[in-house]
């Protein structure tokens, strides 16, 4: 094979040795958001994190990746039990040709130029796995993994809703796996250069920015004149959200004065609801410390009161007095 073995499974067990070895280079689930299909991570924020600017989140306390690490040995006995094929783990793999190409499969096939990726998905997620349907990320990460392995296909087994499995096998498109390759040689030649990439329109890249440069001064900076037409743009596209969030507040009364004292409507085969909630709870923590300053330390001590990590206010205005958020 073009790739070395650089962690055993044994060792993969020690924590600390695998946040290491993954560090060392791109990994499966990296490749999703280098090419801009990870919803919940921007190329900015992975980028920090591989120029040790920032940890990797911590999932520790997240119960879906909690029983998918559980789940994992039950469903590759299911697949071998389901395709009479034999699987065994491996550990962190290393391509020789891009050694900045990392590889911790869940499983070798053996006896086959393959390997295997095991998931977990909520029923919600049940609608992108119909016929020959695979969501794209996890695509993306099977094809990393055939890139760094050379191995001639992949497949994909998951386990839907806690009661049903199904497995896929994903044939080796050499076309993507080079357009795969390049993205990736092209992010690691920014990490290597301590380059950021260019900033998205993500939520993520957002909160990599405020973490990266957190620590501020106060000053005033003259800004670059393309600052001045983002500025424009961003007014323009104001009073566009503006006009449809009108547009949709005024369909919605619509809809509300068809269901009059009804909680729900069906048409066509859509459903409409319109149902009470309850009652909000909310207590003010600056009124206690102020009018009951005893509670608001009893609370204190007892850590019932959190505070946390101070985040940065953006804003702009006009010379006319004129505030967007």
């Amino acid at each position: 094979t073009g790739c070395n073995l650089i962690l055993s499974v044994k060792d993969s067990a020690d924590h600390d040795k695998w946040l290491k070895t993954r560090d060392l280079g791109i990994g499966g689930s990296d490749a999703a958001v280098i090419m801009g299909m990870n919803s919940y991570k921007s190329l900015y924020r992975l980028w920090m994190e591989k120029t040790g600017q920032a940890d990797p989140e911590d999932l520790t306390g997240n119960m879906s990746v909690y029983w998918g690490t559980k789940n994992e040995p039950a469903i590759a006995n299911w697949f071998q039990e389901e395709t009479g094929k034999k699987v065994k783990r491996l550990g962190t793999l290393q391509s020789r040709e891009y050694p900045f190409m990392l590889a911790n499969i869940d499983r070798e096939v053996c006896g086959e130029n393959a390997g295997l990726e095991i998931k977990t998905a909520g029923i919600s997620q049940r609608e992108y796995w119909q016929g020959d349907n695979i969501p794209d990320a996890y695509y993306v990460q099977c094809l990393h993994y055939m890139a760094v392995t050379g191995a001639d296909y992949w497949y994909i087994a998951v386990l839907i809703g806690g009661n049903e499995a199904v497995y896929k096998r994903i044939e080796r498109n050499e076309e993507d796996v080079q357009t795969l390759i390049k993205a990736e040689a092209k992010f690691w030649e920014l990490v290597e250069a301590k380059t950021p990439p260019e900033v998205d329109n993500t939520k993520s890249c957002g909160e990599a920015l405020g973490w990266q440069y957190r620590d501020t001064a106060k000053i005033t900076v003259d800004l670059p004149l393309d600052a001045l037409s983002i500025l424009h743009d961003m007014d323009d596209a104001k009073t566009l959200k503006k006009e449809l969030t009108e547009r949709i507040t005024g369909y919605e009364n619509e809809l509300k004065a068809m269901l009059q004292d009804a909680e729900a409507g069906t048409v066509g085969d859509y459903t409409v609801t319109w149902k009470p909630t309850k009652p909000r709870e909310t207590v003010s923590l600056s009124a206690i410390k102020k009018k009951a300053p005893a509670i608001y330390r009893e609370l204190a001590e007892k850590d019932l009161i959190t505070i946390g990590d101070s985040t940065r206010r953006f804003y702009y205005k006009q010379a006319k007095g004129d505030d967007a958020e």
